[in-house]
């Protein structure tokens, strides 16, 4: 019987061996242990495991097809404020402003400066709103879907909108005139036109609004097509309502790029006969200048006529 011991102690207080495994694979318990684990993980010792031991999801990427309608959408909102507030692009229907720019082509015209208080200056190529049934007859284009979905937004003009381009010649309180074939004048001082159109005379010898000297009221704009020989501008217009004046508030906004064709590409600046100083003189000015020397001849005369006054100032 002695030699059959059944759960005998190793004599100490310790855990019991288990089947299989001997003392020396026990790790040690302590202070210093660190426990086993990828040190790739989170920290916690599970692998990057969530509460439940399963890994997270990966986040689903939206598909192009699904995001493309909120691109398109962000896209027409942009390109309407831009048409409204910012820039527009307009065509050219006729040869009245060659050979500054030619029939087909495209322009691009500032419509921001205007929400500014700016206003018209000579020399500037503008576009306005049809003052007064200047395009009575002409006809009107029949545009596709495409082409009416594409104005609608601003990247092509609008055929249905009446609108002209001509240049600024003269503004609120200008003195414009034209005899014989020019020079054309500007509160008396002649302009050089080298942008009229090869062969034509600055001013037309005709009965039809060809000679004319106007003064153009305040909120008004004076215009005319660089091809003089072929323009119904202001010349010719002179019986409407505005009497060939086009009102400020018509203007669109002034042209700045031709954009297409790219082989036309340019830019549109003032040109340089318009810096001189055309500001016209205001009336009361002359008059106050013209009087000066009359009140001091007369003031003279009056002194060494009166010998009581002389005699006076002398003593004084």
């Amino acid at each position: 019987m002695g030699d059959l011991a059944v759960g005998a102690r190793s004599g100490h207080e310790g855990p019991e061996e288990r089947p299989g495994r001997s003392e020396e694979s026990v790790p040690p318990v302590g202070e210093d242990a660190v426990p086993s684990g990828d040190d790739s993980g989170d920290g916690d010792g599970r692998d990057g495991r969530d509460s439940e031991g399963a890994s997270p999801a990966p986040k689903k990427q939206r598909s192009f097809w699904k995001e493309l309608p909120l691109l398109i959408g962000i896209a027409l909102v942009l390109a309407l404020l831009i048409k409204s507030f910012l820039v527009q692009a307009f065509s050219i229907p006729s040869d009245s402003m060659q050979n500054t720019l030619q029939q087909g082509d495209r322009v691009l015209v500032d419509k921001l400066t205007p929400w500014f208080g700016s206003e018209p200056e000579r020399g500037e190529v503008v576009v306005f709103h049809d003052p007064d049934k200047w395009l009575a007859g002409e006809p009107t284009p029949n545009p596709n879907a495409i082409q009416t979905a594409l104005s609608w937004i601003g990247l092509m003009p609008s055929s249905e909108e009446k609108d002209l381009i001509k240049r600024v010649i003269g503004v609120g309180g200008d003195t414009v005139e034209c005899n014989g074939t020019g020079p054309l004048k500007v509160n008396g001082k002649a302009l050089n036109e080298p942008y009229v159109y090869p062969g034509n005379t600055p001013c037309t010898v005709d009965d039809g609004g060809g000679q004319f000297k106007v003064k153009v009221p305040e909120g008004k704009i004076w215009v005319m097509g660089d091809h003089r020989q072929n323009s119904l501008d202001s010349r010719y217009h002179q019986q409407d309502k505005h009497r060939g004046f086009v009102p400020v508030d018509n203007v669109v906004g002034r042209a700045v790029v031709v954009a297409w064709p790219p082989t036309r590409w340019s830019t549109l600046p003032v040109p340089d006969t318009f810096d001189q100083n055309l500001t016209a003189a205001a009336p009361g000015a002359f008059a106050l200048v013209g009087a000066v020397p009359l009140v001091l001849w007369r003031r003279r005369r009056l002194t060494v006529g009166n010998t009581r006054v002389s005699g006076s100032r002398t003593a004084g």
